[in-house]
């Protein structure tokens, strides 16, 4: 039986979110999610308590792959930079145990979720709940690191080819072909 473990981080300066789902025999599970909640302190204290987090996650779950959602370009520059340094944290925490960190654009997470790149918290969290059996629905913030985490697995088995058309995808037409099917096998 082949398992492949992720852990998926959502971050933020003031909550990060974290997902870990297994891949067994090519089928998703989920293992845990919640949020790393940060003091209400000066921004060194929250990278450090992120870096931290982050580095008890690995220690305790010991994934195989670890994927990140990347920095958009926010309406005000400061909070953009501080999403940077938050994601820098987590990634160290990666690299330190030598994992190779995978990053997604939001809109490529939603839309390999929900089928909508522009998709609310609310859809995300819905899907989330539909496509890994949750009781309940996920709190907003590991939603999203679920989602991050069901977006590599869904994108590391297909070859990344679902996300369209494009020279990243290899295509240039919206529509699949033969030689598209082949290039994934």
């Amino acid at each position: 039986m082949s398992t492949t473990r992720i852990l998926a981080i959502d971050p933020g300066s003031r909550i990060t979110g974290f997902g870990v789902v297994d891949i067994i025999n090519g089928k998703t599970t989920y293992v845990t999610s919640g949020c790393i909640k940060l003091p209400d302190e000066a921004l060194s204290v929250r990278l450090k308590s992120i870096y931290q987090g982050v580095s008890t996650l690995l220690s305790e779950y010991k994934p195989h792959e670890f994927a990140i959602e990347e920095v958009f370009l926010a309406k005000n520059a400061n909070s953009a930079l501080k999403l940077g340094q938050a994601r820098g944290a987590a990634i160290v925490a990666a690299s330190l145990q030598d994992l190779v960190v995978h990053e997604y654009a939001a809109r490529r997470v939603k839309q390999s979720v929900v089928g909508n790149g522009n998709a609310d918290k609310t859809q995300v969290q819905m899907m989330v709940q539909l496509l890994l059996n949750l009781e309940s629905k996920p709190q907003a913030d590991a939603a999203d690191a679920l989602a991050i985490a069901l977006c590599h697995a869904n994108t590391r088995t297909s070859g990344g080819l679902e996300y369209g058309v494009g020279k990243r995808a290899g295509r240039t037409s919206k529509r699949w072909t033969e030689q598209d099917v082949r290039k994934t096998l």
